[in-house]
């Protein structure tokens, strides 16, 4: 058993969104995705999981399978990990996003970056 607080996770950079992980356990990750206003997380896919997105702070744009899908805080989107999915932070103040990958289909999604 762990406790974390989420506040921190919620590193920014003005350079680039950040990745902080939270939980590498069973097969599953959980971590924050923390972007600037402007910030974007290229299309990817999580191939072998489930994605869930909670948005903790701020808002944004979910494009998951080319649909753009407006995100607020206290939203929770889910996207299956053979679907594209890209994260832009299309507001006007930082957003954080808690992010679960259930089966993590392999150890490069569970890095900082």
């Amino acid at each position: 058993m762990s406790k974390h607080s989420l506040k921190d996770y919620q590193e920014f950079s003005a350079e680039r969104f950040t990745k902080r992980i939270i939980f590498n356990e069973g097969g599953s990750t959980a971590f924050m995705l923390n972007f600037e206003p402007g910030q974007k997380l290229p299309e990817h896919k999580h191939s072998g999981s489930e994605v869930y997105l909670l948005v903790l702070s701020g808002s944004g744009t979910a494009i998951i399978g080319g649909e753009e899908i407006e995100m607020n805080a206290q939203d929770v989107v889910h996207s299956g990990g053979d679907t594209e999915l890209a994260i832009v932070n299309s507001g006007s103040e930082q957003m954080s996003v808690y992010v679960v990958l259930s089966k993590t289909p392999n150890e490069e999604y569970a890095k900082n970056i």
